[in-house]
């Protein structure tokens, strides 16, 4: 019997891809078993990355066969990060998911409360929490070796890849969309680290 826990991704977007999907395959314990996108090329970009996985058009056909599943990663369309969840803890699985893991703080309690009620773990996913810029900055704070902060500015500067119109800037809230949830999520996140 293996040791390692078993994982379904759910999005094979630029998150799914570049960044779940590689961190959870360099992870000790983890294995990668199965991945849903809804998208027919990225379905067979996913075969082509990763030989012998799984691959579900649909979250609800990958809800039939979790027999080697304990965790789900979620790092779908905004949108659809409560409704996974909230399937996810029904199915008894811990969950990752990528920021924001919901568009109100109400709904990230009602997240909350199934994990809790399913006894399972539910982690918002912060990677620039990571970031060696921030380290730095986290490990000076610290020490004290800039002196009491008054004040602190952030920001974000990325090479724009994506298209004009897609869903992260959609302002529209059915989207969790836009430049503030998008990043701003990653800003709060490190001021409130720090």
């Amino acid at each position: 019997m293996s040791n390692e826990r078993g994982v379904l991704l759910i999005g094979y977007g630029l998150a799914g891809r570049v960044f779940h999907a590689p961190l959870i395959n360099s992870t000790p314990g983890l294995a990668l078993r199965a991945v849903v996108t809804n998208d027919p090329e990225r379905r067979a970009q996913a075969a082509a990355d990763l030989p012998g996985i799984r691959l579900h058009a649909t979250a609800e056909e990958a809800w039939t066969q979790l027999e080697d599943i304990d965790l789900v990663v979620i790092a779908s369309a905004n949108r659809t990060h409560v409704p996974l969840a909230l399937a996810a803890a029904h199915h008894g699985l811990h969950m990752v998911i990528d920021k924001p893991l919901a568009a109100t703080a109400a709904q990230a309690h009602i997240v909350i409360d199934a994990a809790a009620a399913a006894d399972v773990q539910v982690h918002p996913f912060q990677n620039r929490r990571w970031d060696s810029d921030f380290l730095t900055l986290r490990a000076l704070v610290a020490e004290g070796s800039l002196g009491r902060i008054h004040r602190f500015e952030s920001r974000i500067e990325r090479l724009r890849t994506l298209p004009k119109g897609n869903w992260r800037e959609s302002a529209d809230p059915e989207d969790f969309g836009g430049v503030l949830l998008d990043f701003g999520a990653h800003l709060v996140d490190q001021a409130l680290a720090l």
